[in-house]
């Protein structure tokens, strides 16, 4: 029986939605959730088990695929100065996210996720799909991939922050795992990205992903 440790964040992290997706496609595999101050307090010893972090917050003495993708997304700022400088990019600030889903064979894209402030608390809340025309989806698709592939970046799920600048795509930032808008694509998306971030972290095939009709 294999083991999962998943690396909680703050109070969105979806440690839950991929505890649940772990659990539906590896019903035996022992999956436990920490926060990062017991990582950095030495309460929890990660050794032997498949370290899945949901926060940009870990030790760097932590070792996992993608560390240096992590170590790149945590500096926003340089992130957005390499953006600029190699991949001729606007930068700024948005509230839309490109879920990239980079398998061993290539990445799929998903559909765009959207937030907007809640009413009722100072959080966002998501909702997915938000329907782009195809010239901003060339858009977008052109920037995830060839990020991606400057970064050397193993196979996760990846969200490209964006917002817009005119009639092109600014780059904000970039979350290497499926971050708290993700949770958008529970019951909207085939597989959701928890589960296909699961997938990728355990090299299994994903062969396509559909939108569920009732949302669409």
């Amino acid at each position: 029986m294999s083991k999962v440790l998943i690396v909680a964040g703050g109070e969105q992290s979806p440690a839950a939605n991929l505890k649940a997706a772990i659990a539906q496609s590896n019903p035996l595999t022992e999956v436990n959730i920490c926060g990062v101050s017991e990582l950095y307090s030495a309460a929890i010893a990660p050794g032997g088990a498949i370290v899945c972090p949901l926060t940009l917050d870990v030790p760097e003495n932590l070792v996992f695929p993608g560390r240096d993708v992590y170590r790149f997304c945590r500096n926003v700022s340089s992130a957005r100065d390499r953006v600029a400088q190699e991949l001729l990019f606007p930068v700024g600030e948005g509230n839309f996210w490109l879920p990239v889903v980079l398998t061993a064979k290539g990445p799929l894209y998903a559909e765009v996720i959207g937030g907007e402030p809640d009413k009722q608390s100072s959080e966002l809340s998501y909702s997915q799909p938000v329907h782009l025309s195809d010239v901003w989806r060339q858009q977008l698709y052109e920037l995830a991939y060839r990020l991606l592939n400057l970064l050397n970046a193993p196979p996760a799920t990846y969200l490209m922050q964006f917002g817009f600048v005119g009639e092109r795509i600014c780059f904000d930032r970039l979350w290497p795992f499926p971050a708290a808008p993700a949770i958008a694509s529970a019951g909207a998306q085939v597989p959701d990205l928890f589960v296909c971030h699961w997938y990728c972290l355990t090299n299994k095939p994903i062969y396509d992903i559909e939108i569920n009709s009732a949302v669409a």
